[in-house]
């Protein structure tokens, strides 16, 4: 909702602090502030409000005024319900309630000879700001009024009604048209403000056509009422009709405010002209007052408040900050009423009718807390239970942490999936866990991968025009059957694009070799065991081209760790990724968390930075194509050349048309790096070190190339 800052300060007008400051303020109060604009010199700012549901009390000007009263702890202007004389009337005007269960009070008030107009002054000038549009004097003081205060009004064309008003449940059947033109068919169960003939407007919702104010209007009745909440709500929903009114009665409308509302219309209305006839008529359920403005107080005790919320910044030694007059300060500026106490420290606190949250002394310590400010509480740790991260607290933000560095983002994806999905990401073997009462067709299985949720995540990007995405979830999947449930934590990798192509791979396999890094690169973080904290888990990794159904054949692989599958990567299935209308290549890859959580964090060692010139040496040799990469590295290893400091491949080469490297065979430029930590090498070492590397591939079968 948009609320005016000079409107504010109206009510509150020595408010020390900037509109910027002032929207801080509330926001850390629990009254958020989404943006501020400048309306101009003179005009303020227009803040743009996000009000929690429980908090009807905030939707209006006066009452977000309340609260900056109580922050800055200064006076809040009370509100002008002054009317000029009234006409005398033969009799007060009839109201019958005869659903009183549904309508706990109704207010009306007669105005006569009044002035159809299109409003002028601050009414237009306040719609003008905020956005709103006017339509005429009357009815634009029912919603300047809504606006200002909060409480629903409406304003009947006198003259239309026959007799006076009945508050009552429609008959089945029974035909309204209401202000937006609509035709409605009343249900036995939806409550109406009516006259001896017929339905006038379906209470807390919207008002009829029959009774609507026109130019020609020359008599006026103001109406403001209490409607039952959930009554409220189910007329609303049935209809289809969410207005301003409805909005606030659903969520609970003060029972006091009725008198005040109507006398501010009234009040307005009569500017243009025209004089009061009698006195309000006001007819009050007292079984529905007793259970919302007059509800029994709560006891308050100011052992509780310091015991809740604990030491604040502004504590003195041995005392403090939150006393017994703070508390009743903040409580009294937001409309409570206290009474001390015999005990001394205890108080009896009667509730603000606008305030149907507050419902237990725990509520009254939160507002305490909310008003004091939550910034201006220490950080201090509960010393009732001991504190203790979870023992998987370090290897999880380990995980996340180099995902980040990475540049992966993290998200969440639901924990459901289709049957469909189920059969395709599913096992067999492992089972899945079907829902009894599934929230629909695509939520009728716990997940048992974390893989459609991450194609639908990256498919919600691509539709959104975001061409390039990287992804991983933590999260767990289900698997065994609805008697006997085993979770198990995984990690979901997703990543698409137009991966470039590098010396070493195509474009078209980047994303695969990527995902590949990554898996090698977090179990890097990792310890192969507990008897050697500094040797990398990544060490002992081993991949196999055996893939599950869902990564498009010859497209990717598993990684093994001691043997144990612990990943599985590659490129979706075509028929997958079809199915799921996305256009473009997407990689995948799930980690099994619980054998990665197994093994111990590995241990980060420093060495010394050598002094002395490293050296350089780059050999290109033509392998078989049936020549991995490990086989390489490890024939490398077995030299045991220490001063061998990095192996790096640089570049692979294929001639497609066999005159530079044969068919069936790659080039190879490998990159050696030779450093000593104790002196400058020798030649004649370099020399005899690049022998020995020659001759260890050459044992398989790599040649030299010149």
């Amino acid at each position: 909702m948009n609320i005016l800052s000079n409107w504010l300060r109206a009510y509150v007008p020595n408010i020390a602090v900037d509109d910027r400051q002032l929207a801080d303020d509330l926001t850390l109060r629990g009254i958020a502030v989404e943006g501020v604009h400048d309306l101009g010199p003179g005009n303020g700012a227009l803040f743009e409000m996000d009000i929690t549901t429980n908090r009807v009390d905030a939707m209006n000007h006066y009452g977000i005024a309340r609260e900056a009263a109580a922050i800055y702890d200064l006076p809040l202007i009370p509100l002008d319900t002054a009317l000029p004389a009234a006409v005398p009337a033969a009799r007060p005007f009839p109201v019958a309630i005869e659903a009183p269960e549904l309508c706990g009070r109704f207010t009306a008030r007669v105005l006569r000879g009044v002035t159809i107009a299109p409003s002028a002054g601050r009414v237009a000038e306040t719609f003008a700001l905020i956005g709103s549009k006017p339509i005429s004097n009357a009815v634009d003081a029912s919603n300047f009024v809504l606006q200002g205060m909060g409480h629903p009004t409406h304003a009947f064309d006198l003259d239309k009604i026959d007799g006076g008003i009945i508050v009552r449940l429609a008959r089945k059947g029974e035909r309204l048209r209401l202000l937006d033109g609509s035709e409605r068919t009343l249900e036995a169960d939806d409550l109406v403000v009516a006259d001896h003939a017929k339905a006038l407007g379906l209470a807390g919702v919207m008002g009829g056509w029959d009774s609507m104010i026109t130019a020609e209007t020359k008599n006026i009745l103001v109406e403001a009422a209490w409607f039952d909440p959930a009554c409220v709500r189910r007329s609303s929903r049935r209809h289809g009709l969410h207005t301003d009114a409805s909005h606030r009665f659903e969520r609970g409308a003060d029972f006091n405010a009725c008198a005040t509302a109507n006398a501010l219309v009234a009040r307005l209305i009569l500017q243009y002209g025209g004089a009061p006839e009698g006195d309000l008529t006001d007819v009050v359920i007292p079984a529905v007052a007793a259970r919302t403005a007059d509800r029994r107080p709560i006891a308050l005790s100011l052992g509780q408040v310091r015991r809740h919320l604990g030491a604040t910044l502004d504590d003195l030694p041995n005392r403090s900050a939150l006393t017994a007059e703070l508390v009743r300060q903040y409580l009294t500026a937001l409309g409570c009423e206290l009474t001390r106490a015999d005990s001394g420290d205890a108080f009896a606190v009667k509730l603000p009718s606008w305030r149907l949250d507050l419902e237990r002394e725990i509520d009254l310590v939160e507002e305490v807390a909310r008003v004091y400010g939550y910034n201006r509480f220490a950080d201090t740790l509960p010393t009732a239970l001991p504190v203790t991260a979870h023992p998987l607290a370090a290897a999880e933000h380990a995980v996340r942490t180099r995902l980040l560095a990475l540049g992966y983002s993290e998200a969440i994806s639901s924990s459901f999936a289709s049957e469909t999905d189920g059969a395709a990401f599913g096992s067999a073997a492992r089972g899945t866990v079907a829902l009894e009462n599934p929230l629909s067709e695509e939520a009728r299985l716990l997940r048992p991968s974390l893989a459609p949720g991450m194609i639908a995540m990256l498919a919600h990007n691509l539709n959104r025009d975001v061409r390039e995405v990287r992804l991983f979830e933590q999260g767990t999947v289900f698997t065994g059957s609805a008697e006997v449930v085993t979770e198990s934590p995984r990690l979901s990798l997703g990543l698409t694009g137009e991966p470039a192509a590098t010396r070493l791979h195509n474009a078209r396999d980047a994303g695969i070799y990527e995902l590949k890094g990554v898996i090698e690169s977090l179990l890097q973080g990792f310890a192969a065991s507990a008897d050697s904290l500094s040797a990398s888990a990544a060490e002992a990794l081993t991949f196999s081209p055996d893939a599950p159904a869902w990564i498009e054949p010859g497209r990717g692989g598993t990684a093994l760790l001691a043997g144990k599958p612990i990943a599985c990567f590659g490129e979706l299935a075509v028929t997958e990724r079809e199915a799921r209308k996305v256009r473009q290549p997407v990689f995948l890859a799930e980690l099994d968390l619980e054998l990665l959580y197994a093994l111990p964090l590995r241990r980060a060692t420093a060495h010394e930075l050598s002094r002395f010139q490293a050296v350089e040496r780059d050999f290109s040799f033509t392998f078989a194509d049936a020549i991995q990469w490990q086989t390489i590295a490890d024939a490398v290893e077995s030299l045991a050349i220490s001063e061998l400091t990095r192996l790096t491949p640089v570049e692979i080469f294929r001639d497609a048309k066999s005159t530079a490297v044969p068919a069936g065979h790659y080039a190879l430029l490998l990159r050696c790096v030779f450093q000593s930590n104790q002196r400058t090498l020798r030649e004649d070492e370099l020399a005899q070190w690049s022998s020995q590397l020659i001759a260890a591939l050459g044992a398989l079968g790599a040649v030299l190339r010149t």
